[in-house]
């Protein structure tokens, strides 16, 4: 049974759909909307039932996901959205054990997500140009508990990065093609190689320069997201999407003397063979 202890961090969801991220501590309480709920109520007691605050009103009491913490976190820059955060764990192979480099750090949304997916044995290497940034990214790590897989480096990266044959390496800066030679140095061979910009002239500067730093395999996605209303007497789409967020790119590195073809772009599996591959995976079932 999942029970909440003390300094748990708990979801709390009220019947209008208002979201409440809270850390429990005796004697504390959360003022909301719809009345005051007491931390002595919770504590103790298992996750995934209904409480009711003083003024009757209920709550559902749940555990956090990872997109929650990533969408509560204090930000004073826009943070990657959870939907590319996925895909790009994903993507990249960004596994327990592995060693990560991530520029630059932001309000920390996609390093807490790295430090989850690494963790317990890996590390983090991200690295920020601003202090005051940097600060509250640390405070973030810290307050979902996570800044013990995370190195937080002040740097303007043009000087580098102190790391070598790291697994994977992301770029979150508006200019990513003028780093493409430090980024090569830090990655080991065919590591991965991975980085999000808002315009397609920043793509198309990007993949143009990718090949001459020694990297292949190059891969260019966008991803929209549709939530519909999950009411069973008429489901249908919100009103509003997630829509563009940014250009995911993708690439590995590898030995430009290895290289005697132009890789490009991999063609898309026509949609028949996907079928009946997993119509044959099916049958061996």
């Amino acid at each position: 049974m999942n029970i909440a202890q003390e300094g748990d961090l708990v979801l709390l969801i009220a019947k209008d759909y208002k979201r409440f991220l809270v850390r429990l501590y005796p004697g504390s309480e959360l003022q909301t909307h719809r009345g005051v709920l007491r931390h002595d109520d919770l504590l103790g007691q298992p996750l995934g039932r209904e409480v009711l605050s003083h003024l009757g009103y209920p709550f559902l009491v749940l555990e956090p996901s990872l997109s929650d913490l990533i969408q509560d976190i204090k930000r004073t820059t826009q943070i990657m959205y959870p939907k590319d955060i996925g895909y790009v764990l994903l993507k990249m192979n960004i596994t327990s054990g592995r060693r990560v480099i991530e520029a630059g750090t932001g309000s920390g949304g996609l390093t807490l997500a790295l430090a989850r997916a690494v963790a317990p044995h890996g590390r983090v290497y991200s690295y920020e140009v601003r202090p005051d940034v940097l600060q509250l990214a640390a405070k973030n790590l810290d307050w979902v508990g996570l800044r013990e897989f995370v190195e937080l480096k002040e740097r303007d990266i043009a000087e580098g990065f102190d790391e070598r044959d790291v697994d994977a390496l992301f770029l979150d800066v508006r200019r990513p093609w003028d780093y493409l030679a430090q980024a090569a140095a830090a990655l080991k061979g065919s590591g991965f190689f991975g980085s999000i910009v808002p315009t397609t002239n920043q793509v198309v500067q990007l993949i143009q320069a990718l090949p001459d730093h020694g990297f292949s395999a190059i891969e260019v996605e966008e991803l929209l997201l549709r939530p519909y209303k999950a009411i069973a007497a008429r489901l249908r789409p919100m009103d509003r999407m997630v829509a563009h967020t940014g250009y995911l790119i993708f690439a590995r590195r590898i030995y430009p003397e290895s290289a005697t073809a132009d890789w490009g772009t991999p063609p898309q599996r026509p949609a028949h063979e996907a079928r009946a591959r997993d119509e044959q995976q099916v049958e061996q079932m």
